[in-house]
């Protein structure tokens, strides 16, 4: 897991965001275990109790559940569920700002469209 600390954010959250990202991408699959706190902590020089905060978030989310003795795993739906809330912020908050901020520059829809044609060219 790279990870790269900004101040935008604590750390805690940012490190769940990390965990969320990997569920997204596939790289944490359900089930999967998380690396534990002590390896997290030893691995980026983090307080044990910040990394316990991100993992608690998990868990409140019920994106992570404890297996007493065996550590924190990802639930089963957590992919799914983690889509519908990520679909939904983007749809209700993301979105309309976007849109405004593209109606403010006078960005047309072919514009938009020609551009992404072009790099997704420059990526091919």
């Amino acid at each position: 897991m790279q990870i790269h600390w900004d101040d935008t954010q604590p750390i805690y959250l940012q490190l769940r965001d990390k965990v969320l990202n990997m569920i997204l991408d596939g790289s944490l699959q359900e089930g999967d275990a998380l690396p534990s706190v002590r390896n997290i902590s030893a691995e980026y020089q983090l307080n044990p109790i910040t990394v316990s905060k991100a993992y608690q978030l998990l868990v409140e989310s019920e994106l992570a559940e404890k297996r007493r003795g065996l550590g924190m795993f990802v639930t089963e739906g957590a992919k799914e569920k983690l889509l519908k809330q990520e679909r939904e912020q983007f749809l209700t908050v993301e979105w309309p700002a976007l849109l405004k901020k593209i109606e403010r520059l006078q960005i047309s829809l072919d514009d938009l469209f020609n551009r992404t044609k072009a790099e997704e060219s420059d990526h091919e």
